[in-house]
């Protein structure tokens, strides 16, 4: 089971994305803050990152920033309300493997996810 980790500071936004993924088998972890974002992603089994940019303490910039200088190779979806196109090509370029913009329906991120996972060799029974 793919272990996918949260990063996301509107506990509603949070939970809908929970509870969808849990719906397709997979495991998450949630954190709130950059700061608790990185202590998870560097402490625990995570296969895959989504990631909000505008987050409390340590932003998603500096998150994705500090797991990509220390070698973290594991696929980081960016979960944004900024869908300029410079905000995407930066998030891109800084590390992001794909990047999806708020508001979007379930199945976009779904699709998403699952491609990230193949794309990264992961073997999950939530791949189906």
């Amino acid at each position: 089971m793919s272990q996918i980790l949260i990063v996301e500071d509107e506990a509603r936004l949070a939970a809908f994305v929970e509870k969808g993924l849990h719906k397709y088998g997979f495991s998450t972890f949630i954190a709130t803050d950059g700061a608790q974002a990185l202590e998870i992603a560097q402490s625990s089994k995570v296969d895959l990152l989504l990631l909000d940019l505008g987050l409390p303490i340590k932003d998603g910039w500096q998150v994705m920033k500090e797991l990509r200088s220390k070698g973290e190779v594991l696929p980081i979806v960016i979960m944004t309300a900024s869908d300029d196109l410079q905000s995407k090509q930066a998030a891109l370029q800084a590390g992001a493997n794909d990047y999806i913009t708020k508001p979007f329906a379930f199945n976009c991120l779904l699709e998403c996810v699952r491609s990230q996972l193949a794309a990264a060799g992961k073997s999950a029974t939530s791949l189906k």
